[in-house]
């Protein structure tokens, strides 16, 4: 029998190092780091952001197919991000270099400069430093020690049960819609590739209608167990999955503030977010 893959946006269980880490230090480094990403567009500071990022990544273990999914969605938003900023913006990177330099010209008043593609090209390291890391935080972490980590810096336990449990329940969803196309399909109802685009559209209705009902069941079955229990009647509660600090916790912690640290002193160390190879 074939093996099953994991789940999209799943956790995954191993026993890396990033796995062996604390719920708590892995968002704190997990903010950290984005904050370095969002905050910086320095090339150099985003081509080391995102050798540690695919670092990490590589040192946890988990498979590309078990996210490929996420991946290639990433790479198809990219792509129609840098397609919509170049239609209205087409000189948005000789207004923030300050040079232009014509290498093409494409049609009416669009002409491809090479600071335009300069500045794409720090976009899209933008996302390829952040989804690995956002990739990892989700997919070694355990939803009910994420709780507890978002309750440990300060958010809301109810908050941060409600991300834990929207988590723990992608893996059934995707199952409950496995097991109805199947079903469905069975019946006669054609939903592969072979089909017309329009028709599968059509026919993905019968799938997605008992989906939502499905989910709306067991969100109403959730709502009045925890209802029943009395959950959220007190300002504090203790967790299931709640591990003690470590010395590798404190090191990822210190890791992750050196990061941002580093990347604010090398991104405006001349008063820029911009690094400017052209001057």
């Amino acid at each position: 029998m074939a093996k099953r893959s994991n789940p999209v946006m799943s956790y995954i269980p191993g026993k890396s190092v990033i796995h062996a880490l604390t719920g708590t230090p892995k968002l704190v480094f997990f903010l950290l780091f984005t904050f370095s990403s969002m905050l910086t567009y320095d090339t150099r500071v985003l081509l080391g952001l995102m050798v540690i990022s695919f670092s990490c990544f590589a040192v946890s273990h988990i498979k590309f197919k078990d996210v490929s999914f996420v991946f290639w969605f990433m790479v198809v938003f990219l792509a129609l991000n840098n397609f919509f900023i170049f239609l209205f913006s087409p000189d948005q990177g000789t207004e923030l270099y300050g040079t232009r330099v014509v290498l093409c010209h494409l049609f009416g008043p669009y002409d491809l400069t090479r600071e335009q593609l300069f500045y794409h090209f720090n976009i899209s390291l933008k996302y390829f430093v952040a989804l690995p890391i956002a990739l990892l935080f989700i997919t070694a972490t355990n939803p009910s020690e994420f709780a507890s980590s978002l309750n440990a810096v300060g958010v809301s336990y109810r908050i941060g049960y409600s991300v834990a449990l929207a988590l723990r329940y992608i893996p059934d969803i995707q199952r409950d819609y496995r097991n109805i196309s199947t079903a469905q399909q069975a019946r006669g109802v054609e939903l592969g590739k072979k089909v017309k685009l329009h028709k599968r559209v059509k026919n993905s209705i019968s799938v997605l209608m008992p989906l939502i009902m499905s989910s709306l069941s067991r969100i109403e079955a959730i709502s009045n167990a925890m209802e029943l229990r009395g959950f959220g009647k007190e300002k504090k509660r203790t967790w299931y999955i709640q591990r003690k600090f470590s010395s590798r916790d404190y090191i990822a912690i210190a890791f992750g503030a050196v990061i941002l640290t580093a990347s604010l002193v090398i991104t405006f160390h001349d008063g820029n977010r911009f690094w400017n190879p052209f001057v």
